[in-house]
């Protein structure tokens, strides 16, 4: 399959698979030579909570691009791909992680989307749901999931 654009979506609780993301993104998008988006999505609690941990007072002119390109997990996968000479474009994006993940990869024409996660019970799914679990099943492309530790 030839990748031409290939979507990483982080969002909150993806800081402690960052490493296992940005190797896995090298190992698809490098060889290739794919187009990276990287998108933090945020729902509107997070990007707020963001906002005052980086002393912004006024987020109604702050867009969510601007707020994910300063973010830790972002700055890391970029340098990472700088280090790769990856090309890459970074979106940030607020509402429900799902839904914008998939919104992304269907207006990015993605060829693959890689999404973190945790390996949960079919319990705890079924309890709290699975933003993995959700772009899995709705995505326009296929989708690479990254098992966290």
């Amino acid at each position: 399959m030839s990748l031409h654009n290939v979507l990483l979506a982080v969002g909150p609780g993806d800081k402690d698979r960052i490493e296992q993301m940005a190797q896995t993104l090298v190992d698809i998008a490098g060889p290739s030579d794919a187009t990276v988006l990287l998108a933090h999505v945020f729902t509107q609690d997070e990007f707020d909570s963001t906002l005052e941990r980086m002393n912004i007072e006024d987020s109604a002119d702050i867009p969510a691009d601007t707020v994910a390109r300063q973010h830790a997990t972002i700055k890391t996968i970029a340098e990472r791909l700088d280090d790769e000479d990856l090309t890459y474009e970074i979106k940030g994006a607020i509402g429900s992680h799902g839904d914008e993940i998939i919104r992304l990869a269907t207006e990015a024409n993605s060829d693959l989307v890689i999404v973190g996660g945790r390996k949960r019970s079919p319990t705890g799914k079924a309890v709290f749901g699975s933003t993995a679990q959700e772009v899995m099943l709705s995505a326009p492309c296929p989708v690479t999931f990254v098992r966290g530790e």
